[in-house]
């Protein structure tokens, strides 16, 4: 009794599940690019019915060829990766631009990434800043990242360090980690913000804390010479021993000159709290 009453409420589910399906497929049928886009998505994502890239990228395609925003994206990530649909980079950076002037920010930063690369359009440096801007001004942190490394090292437009400093904190506030960490090397030197050893160590902190070995080693640098912090061997210790672990020959080098500086009890405690910090994922390391 039991078996079939679970056996009756899959099929009624089942049911409904194809009901919605062919009501979508009716509305796409008829040419609604809302439904033609959800349909792609559909067999995309093999929701109810097996997964069909092939489908999926004919559908975005239709509703694409409406004008709709979304469906123009994901048919570009779809020639851009291959996904059913033969590999195609022309045609995903025409697909971006589409999505891109209809304001999508993340297509904005896409096409960005086609003339910065030459992927798909000629390279054009100034039509890279151009989509960048729009979609770091919009928010998108890749975006507003890379435009302060163009700033950071002239490159399409004047140097200009505090226009760098500018958008590497808008990147960095959000977590992008590469911002971070070039934001605390802005505060360490002195570049395009006044030098303020103890905001480089805030933002190292934030880097390191997402594994970003630089970031760790210069916190042991930090803390060895008491740059910004009070000297602090242990946390020095700590910092040397997980960015050796992340690959670091320095960091590595490092270590061996502060053991010779260290207690036995001084070390082992630096090694069970370099443990702790790694395998906390960082949420324990003081």
């Amino acid at each position: 009794m039991r078996l079939i009453l679970i056996l009756t409420t899959l099929l009624a589910f089942q049911s409904a599940a194809l009901s919605e399906f062919d009501e979508l497929k009716a509305l796409a049928d008829k040419g609604d690019a809302d439904a033609q886009f959800y349909l792609g998505n559909v067999y995309l994502n093999g929701e109810g019915l097996l997964k069909n890239e092939a489908e999926a990228a004919k559908w975005y395609r239709k509703a694409a060829r409406q004008g709709h925003t979304r469906a123009q994206f994901n048919l570009a990530q779809a020639y851009r990766i291959g996904k059913g649909v033969l590999i195609d980079d022309a045609e995903a950076a025409k697909w971006y631009r589409k999505a891109a002037e209809q304001g999508d920010a993340n297509a904005q930063h896409n096409l960005a990434l086609c003339y910065i690369n030459g992927t798909g359009v000629p390279e054009t440096v100034s039509e890279a800043i151009k989509w960048y801007r729009k979609a770091a001004e919009q928010g998108i942190a890749n975006a507003q990242f890379s435009l302060g490394n163009m700033y950071d090292i002239g490159r399409g437009v004047p140097k200009d360090d505090a226009e760098a400093v500018n958008w590497y904190r808008m990147a960095a506030e959000q977590g992008y980690v590469d911002a971070q960490y070039n934001l605390g090397n802005m505060y360490s030197n002195g570049i395009g913000v006044q030098k303020d050893d103890a905001e480089a160590v805030n933002w190292y902190r934030m880097a390191a804390e997402q594994g970003y070995a630089d970031a760790q080693y210069n916190l042991g640098i930090i803390y060895a010479t008491g740059k910004g912090v009070p000297v602090d061997y242990i946390q020095a210790y700590v910092w040397w021993s997980i960015s050796k672990r992340l690959g670091d020959s320095d960091a590595a080098a490092n270590l061996n000159i502060l053991k010779s500086r260290m207690s036995s009890q001084q070390t082992s405690v630096a090694q069970a709290l370099a443990t702790k910090c790694y395998e906390s994922k960082y949420k324990e390391c003081d």
